[in-house]
């Protein structure tokens, strides 16, 4: 699992890259890497885009949050993108729901809040704190297939370019991840759909299956 925190503070940031090692699963890896603003996020995101998570302020230097959580849900639309913030008001929120987000914490959660809700945005959900839940009820719909066999993010991107026919050097391109790592995500979406090969798994997700 790989989590980049973009965050102005260091001491803010480097207290999050240690609080987020509870994040890991034993036996596995997790990196996690830390961004000043949204220029060193562009250049970690450009190197490797192969990222789960990633949690953003909304007070960076130079490009806003608001405004970089645009970009990346246009550039890195399989990411999903927590906003952390000392503004934690109604508005401020609902911008950063309807900018993409998905999840809201504020800095003045507790850590086992923030890592419960990053869990849940890790889960393919959408968390809130308790009293903005209202700003995404409405937003229910019926579960995809992603959901209803435990995808990841990432694996859900990989198996929608599977079904528009993209063989894994166009997908390795299309998400700026290697080709080894699609091949990764493949196998894994294999798994879960519990199928042997890419015309089961396309049956699958089109309900045929």
């Amino acid at each position: 699992m790989r989590i980049l925190v973009i965050e102005d503070h260091a001491l803010v940031r480097e207290g999050l890259l240690l609080a987020l090692r509870a994040l890991e699963e034993p036996g596995s890896a997790t990196e996690i890497l830390g961004a000043r603003d949204a220029d060193e996020a562009t250049r970690l995101l450009e190197a490797n885009g192969d990222f789960d998570l990633a949690l953003l302020d909304l007070m960076l230097p130079g490009t806003g949050g608001l405004a970089f959580l645009g970009v990346m849900r246009k550039r890195y639309p399989h990411i999903p993108v927590v906003v952390l913030s000392a503004l934690d008001d109604a508005d401020t929120v609902t911008k950063a729901m309807r900018q993409g987000a998905a999840g809201f914490a504020s800095k003045a959660s507790p850590t086992h809040v923030l890592l419960g809700a990053l869990r849940e945005v890790l889960a393919g959900e959408t968390w809130l704190p308790p009293e903005y839940r209202e700003l995404s009820g409405k937003r229910k719909r019926s579960r995809t297939v992603a959901e209803r066999h435990g995808l990841t993010k990432s694996q859900a991107r990989v198996l929608e370019l599977l079904a528009e026919g993209k063989p894994n050097r166009d997908i390795a391109e299309m998400l700026c991840v290697t080709e080894g790592t699609v091949k990764i995500h493949v196998s894994a979406i294999f798994k879960a759909l519990g199928v042997s090969n890419r015309s089961q798994a396309l049956l699958v997700a089109q309900g045929k299956k």
